[in-house]
């Protein structure tokens, strides 16, 4: 699956379970291991758990392989290696604490989210 297809097929699913504040980085000219980075938030353990298994149950329906899957067992920070993508689902609170946004220092690429196509 291209990188386009990957990153719509996972924000997709991420608005599926109502992520909020999502954001999308180019990484290629900072890391040869994935091309983008995309961080969501979400409420609670539960919320974070269940956005973490429909972005692994959608990129697998639509081709696409799974590396591995971090920080299902607290649900605080989620993280999904989905190859040339890496996603992180964090609460709001951890969200804010590691400011991971700032690692990847530019300003993220723009996404049409689902409320925006007027859907």
């Amino acid at each position: 699956m291209n990188t386009q297809k990957l990153q719509r097929t996972i924000v997709d699913a991420l608005e599926d379970i109502k992520a909020q504040d999502i954001q999308v980085f180019n990484t290629t000219e900072e890391s040869d291991l994935f091309d983008r980075v995309i961080i969501a938030s979400g409420q609670s353990n539960r919320q974070t758990r269940a956005l973490a298994k429909n972005v692994m149950d959608k990129v697998r329906e639509n081709g696409g392989t799974i590396v591995g899957c971090e920080g299902e067992e607290s649900g605080e920070w989620v993280l999904v290696d989905a190859g040339d993508i890496v996603v992180h689902i964090m609460q709001p609170a951890i969200r804010a604490y590691y400011d991971i946004e700032a690692v990847w220092g530019r300003k993220p690429v723009r996404v049409k989210l689902t409320t925006e196509k007027g859907n």
